[in-house]
């Protein structure tokens, strides 16, 4: 069958974001593949309403509701006729509408949690962004798509690296995937973020917009904070031990600050595979949106000639202790992932304030996973009690520490 000729429909979670936006910048490229169906935004009501001008979109949502009245101001200006509708329940109508094949995941943090696992519940295509969804809800997610057959796409650059890498037959639902297929091994790369070679007394003082900076990478400001102190990486292994049914000890993470090397699996015969690329997200994406083809991204083409040298290096886990937090949250399982993640979330938001230096940020973390009873997540109502609770009190610590 050639995918290339039909046309799906889609919903894309977190339209005017920056994996938002190169999604549609993709779509834009291919027209003939993609009929989009609605994109939402959390407040950005001008951007969206010229999106939904752009691709004919038949809804806008904003989930901030009091922003309404402005979106439907908005998409009168740009001339778009799209539905405009605002709050949580929206974002849900978003992912139930009935014509919806694809829904591509990409509000950031925990707010993408609901719309995320109604898509894996609905059996549709999830094209996901939103690595937080997988951290606080991977049991629930994979099981959610086990009965409802829907199909899990990693869009994060790594995870989709470490897809390609793995055989057509693997099978992400299968318990033992990874063996059936040979695997011994998950190598996620990291760029090691702007301060990867900062003195560890220097980081102390280092401001939101220097730790906003990648190197690589053209990212939301939260993203960019949890890759400098290298959550980001953490948060990532918690993803891959579910996405592709990871022991914590076939999951590693080494620094290779070109960002060309994506990700590596490594196979019982010792053979080693890599997926390489130019830094830009439009690739993993348009992997994801043409799966099981390809289509056209726009990105520029890996010259390796030119690149030159491509180095590794084991992570510094003693000036960015995150990563070993991810490592033993998701070891302890339960609620573990949960507190890393609402804790994390809290301390980048002060940290990006102003309020809390750049360490404090794993601090906080560890000490609220230290103060926090693991408990066990049978729905998504003890997903967001827990993660209230964690909230709250890494909002305390951070109120104790604020310079």
């Amino acid at each position: 069958m050639d995918h290339s000729q039909q046309r799906r429909a889609i919903t894309v979670l977190g339209a005017t974001g920056s994996v938002g936006e190169s999604t549609l910048d993709v779509i834009a490229r291919n027209p003939d593949r993609f009929e989009v169906i609605a994109l939402t935004a959390h407040r950005n009501v001008e951007d969206l309403a010229r999106h939904c001008a752009r691709f004919n979109a038949r809804y806008a949502v904003i989930s901030d509701a009091t922003r309404l009245e402005a979106l439907r101001s908005a998409l009168a200006h740009h001339g778009a006729t799209a539905e405009a509708q605002a709050g949580p329940q929206a974002l849900l109508d978003a992912v139930a509408h009935p014509e919806v094949q694809v829904v591509m995941s990409a509000i950031v943090g925990a707010a993408g949690l609901a719309p995320t696992l109604l898509a894996a519940e609905r059996g549709l295509t999830l094209l996901l962004a939103n690595k937080e969804s997988v951290v606080i809800a991977g049991q629930l997610l994979m099981d959610a798509a086990r009965t409802s057959g829907a199909k899990i796409l990693p869009v994060d650059s790594e995870h989709n690296a470490v897809f390609q890498a793995l055989p057509a037959r693997f099978d992400p639902l299968h318990p033992e995937a990874l063996a059936t297929c040979g695997v011994e091994k998950i190598i996620l790369t990291a760029s090691g973020g702007p301060f990867r070679d900062t003195p560890a007394a220097e980081l102390e003082k280092v401001t939101p917009e220097q730790a906003c900076a990648h190197p690589n990478w053209d990212m939301g400001r939260k993203i960019s904070v949890d890759s400098a102190t290298l959550m980001n990486k953490g948060l990532e292994l918690i993803e891959a031990h579910w996405l592709f049914g990871a022991r914590p000890d076939q999951l590693e993470v080494l620094i290779h600050p070109q960002s060309i090397v994506h990700s590596m699996v490594c196979y019982l015969d010792g053979s080693v595979l890599a997926q390489m690329g130019t830094p830009d997200m439009r690739t993993p994406i348009a992997h994801t949106l043409a799966w099981p083809d390809r289509c056209e991204a726009g990105v520029e083409r890996l010259d390796l000639a030119s690149a030159g040298q491509l180095s590794f290096s084991a992570p510094d886990t003693n000036r960015f202790p995150a990563l070993n937090l991810a490592y033993e949250a998701m070891k302890v399982g339960r609620s573990a992932p949960i507190t890393l993640n609402a804790a994390n979330e809290i301390a980048v938001e002060r940290f990006l304030q102003g309020a809390i230096g750049f360490n404090r940020i794993a601090a906080i973390v560890s000490r609220v996973l230290d103060e926090t009873p693991t408990e066990e997540i049978r729905s998504i109502e003890d997903i967001m009690q827990h993660d209230h609770r964690v909230r709250a009190r890494a909002l305390e610590h951070c109120a104790g520490e604020e310079r």
